[in-house]
């Protein structure tokens, strides 16, 4: 089901199969979205309305479901689905709120004044998956750091399911976290209007949230017209294991990033034979036990791997290089290695910190940059949902004594007017 290779040769070839690794988008998929795009900019809700008919089989009385609904959904909920969302909506707002900027101002004793504002962007919409697919969680890992942010209005978007009407555990993440409003459309028809907005859904000025390959499509293109969180691959996991390694605890977590996709891949690096012959063993014992077995199973033939390096230094070198999504540290000393781990989403450092763990509850967001775009890219986080300005005040003295250098400066890259603009204020020839 997993294949043990030895770093080197074989296990190079298979790093380079991964990076190709649904990069790809099918032209059929791309040439699908632009045409909805266009047709939503063009026409608006009439396109819009066509397309919910012709991919959903029909449109809802009302696209946008009513505050009642919401807050219903909340208190007919299961106490115990709700307690736990409040406790992991504490952690992740703690967490969240740690990150929060505020603007500054720098007087000068020569009288100008410099600062910064920081301010949360006036509306953002957020796509939430709404059949089998549903995730509370993104509801709460997407809502609450915007909301610290201070973004003015909050816009849900999210499919029905059958039947019609919004997946309930959906609503009463929504309401927990302060969406503003919550409609039901879905698909690239629903990312082309936030983005262009029609009178079914206000124009908004950021994109979140996962979505299927039309969904990503679609805020991949609108990138430009919209701001996005970020272009999100298939999922991953990497796990640094020692012979300290709990092979059980390690199959268990390769698992559950190989579940969601039969794209999806999970790694283990290793220093110890035995930890990989019995990681692999127990991966074929639990599968069996588990819901989405097929899915697992695909995924862990053909874009999962144990590999055997040949020490720690090794193993660490090919995850920066990897750059995965989530990085399980099972070493001995896991604390050790995290300043030399410059390349990840998000770090899961010791036995007891399995990646649902950052999935669901302990505060770190969980949308992060996949496909090794994590060595310049950074998690969702308050930053995503602010925009800054700086601002300048100068006296009239104060613009003199820099005024020469400005000018020259000016010269030297050919634009004159530039340097006029200054030298014009003190009656001076640029």
């Amino acid at each position: 089901m997993i294949s043990i290779i030895e770093a080197g040769e074989k296990a190079e070839r298979f790093l380079s199969e991964l990076s190709r690794r649904g990069s790809e988008v099918d032209k059929k998929v791309t040439e699908a979205v632009t045409e909805i795009l266009e047709q939503v900019r063009l026409r608006g809700d009439a396109a819009v309305r066509e397309y919910t008919e012709r991919f959903d089989g029909g449109c809802p009385a009302s696209f946008e479901v009513p505050r009642d609904e919401i807050n219903d959904a909340l208190t007919k909920a299961d106490p115990d689905f709700v307690n736990a969302l409040l406790n992991a909506q504490e952690k992740i707002a703690a967490f969240h709120r740690r990150q929060k900027q505020e603007s500054f101002i720098d007087p000068q004793e020569n009288g100008v004044i410099l600062g910064q504002r920081v301010r949360g962007l006036k509306r953002v919409g957020l796509y939430v998956p709404g059949g089998t697919a549903a995730y509370p969680s993104s509801v709460l890992m997407n809502a609450i750091p915007a909301k610290i942010a201070g973004v003015k209005e909050l816009i849900m978007v999210t499919p029905p399911v059958k039947g019609g009407g919004a997946n309930p555990d959906i609503l009463v993440a929504a309401a927990l976290c302060g969406v503003d409003r919550v409609f039901l459309l879905g698909g690239a028809q629903a990312v082309a209007a936030l983005a262009y907005g029609t009178e079914i859904l206000p124009k908004v000025d950021k994109i979140v949230g996962p979505g299927n390959i039309y969904v990503a499509t679609a805020k991949k293109l609108l990138y430009g017209t919209v701001d996005i969180d970020m272009i999100a691959g298939p999922s991953e996991i990497l796990v640094l294991a020692d012979d300290t390694a709990n092979p059980a605890y390690a199959a268990a977590d390769l698992m559950s990033q190989a579940e969601h996709d039969v794209l999806a891949s999970a790694i283990m690096l290793t220093t110890s034979r035995q930890v990989a012959e019995e990681t692999a063993a127990e991966l074929t014992k639990q599968v069996s036990t588990l819901e989405r077995q097929d899915i697992i199973r695909r995924s862990l033939r053909d874009f999962g791997a144990i590999i055997l390096c040949r020490d720690i230094d090794e193993a660490v070198e090919m995850a920066n290089r990897l750059a995965p999504e989530h990085l399980e540290v099972m070493l001995r000393n896991p604390m050790e290695y995290l300043g030399r781990l410059d390349n990840a989403g998000s770090v899961f450092l010791g036995q007891y910190a399995p990646e649902p763990l950052g999935d669901y509850y302990a505060g770190p967001n969980h949308v992060l940059p996949t496909s090794g775009t994590a060595r310049f890219f950074s998690p969702l986080s308050v930053d995503s949902f602010v925009k800054k300005s700086g601002y300048i005040y100068y006296t009239e003295q104060a613009l003199r004594e820099a005024k020469d250098d400005i000018i020259c400066i000016a010269q030297r890259e050919r634009l004159t007017a530039h340097a006029h603009a200054i030298a014009i204020r003190f009656g001076e020839e640029s």
